[in-house]
């Protein structure tokens, strides 16, 4: 929440899309080296954080935001959206977006990276459950490729064309 509050208008590159880190709130420096690391936007989110102040999360009159007050309007705010738990929190929204990545297919590796998490171990300990079946999916793969073989290899049960 301290990147979101302190996220610049300097820090989105409109152009390439992408929002690049660079302090927390108060100006304190990024917790990491891999909290620098650059977020890929789609055109439409940049477009939606265009603003002619310094500051992208700001409050009346362009002053910025404060994570405790993101927090409040953040709860003010869930009541009146259907369908949000009672509990869900800010950085549930994190979470939400991990799922989302998962479930649209990226592999661990871009979520990993998306995340900013330091290694795919913790992506993984994190939303290794949300990673489609294995099992299923390696199914999938044998019979992609006993169904390439020639017609000839998949009746011979010869020694020689027999796969193990």
């Amino acid at each position: 929440m301290s990147e979101a509050a302190a996220l610049r208008r300097d820090d989105v590159d409109f152009m390439r899309g992408a929002i690049h880190p660079a302090i927390q709130w108060g100006g304190e420096p990024l917790k990491s080296e891999t909290s620098r690391t650059s977020i890929p936007i789609p055109r439409e989110l940049a477009t939606m954080l265009a603003t002619d102040q310094p500051t992208i999360v700001a409050g009346a009159y362009g002053r910025p935001v404060g994570p405790w007050q993101i927090e409040r309007a953040f709860r003010e705010t869930r009541a009146k959206v259907a369908g949000l738990p009672a509990g869900f929190r800010f950085h549930d929204r994190r979470h939400y977006f991990a799922s989302m990545l998962i479930a649209s297919g990226l592999d661990v590796k871009v979520v990993q990276a998306r995340l900013r998490h330091a290694s795919a171990t913790t992506t993984l300990n994190v939303y290794g459950h949300l990673f489609p079946d294995a099992d299923e999916t390696s199914r999938a793969a044998v019979s992609a490729v006993l169904a390439m073989r020639p017609a000839s290899a998949s009746t011979d049960t010869s020694p020689e064309t027999t796969m193990p």
